[in-house]
């Protein structure tokens, strides 16, 4: 069975896990372009990612606009309740799935997906069910890592290497 869903986690994972404030008290947030422009080519080869985070952020939100991800949970304290319901919405199982996240909110998800993924600098306890620890560290292409580890799992090279030639 193929993957058809990724689902990611946000912070940590699609940053650097570090939030700061200005002194008016917005937020700032950075994002690899390499892990945007994998999770864009994946969409674009007919696949769905999702997010669902912990912390609500109109920055997080504005991102996965850009991507074109349209599942996209914010707030979320039960991560893999959120993607079960998601599941059924998509009539999907988690045969389906490859999850990332990095710390111990992201622990049920991780487990429950058939793959699952999380940066060289996540929690010793995730490192330990995760199927694979990745070599990148959060917010420095371990997106991007391991949506082409799962390109060449799912024999998508060729496809993957059209969309840009």
């Amino acid at each position: 069975m193929s993957i058809e869903l990724i689902v990611l986690d946000v912070d940590g994972t699609l940053t650097d896990g570090k939030i700061t404030y200005t002194q008016n008290g917005d937020e700032i947030k950075s994002f690899c372009v390499k892990d945007g422009l994998a999770i864009a080519s994946w969409i674009k080869l007919g696949k769905q990612v999702a997010i669902i985070t912990g912390r609500n952020s109109k920055i997080v939100e504005r991102r996965a606009k850009e991507l074109g991800i349209i599942h996209f949970y914010q707030g979320i304290h039960n991560k893999q309740e959120v993607l079960e319901n998601l599941l059924k919405e998509l009539n999907l199982s988690m045969e389906n799935v490859a999850s990332m996240g990095d710390d111990l909110n992201d622990y049920a998800m991780l487990n429950a997906s058939k793959l699952s993924y999380v940066p060289a600098d996540a929690s010793v306890y995730v490192k330990e069910i995760a199927t694979e620890v990745l070599g990148a560290k959060g917010g420095e292409g371990a997106v991007r890592e391991m949506i082409e580890k799962l390109i060449i799992l799912e024999n998508l090279e060729d496809d993957y290497l059209a969309l840009w030639r």
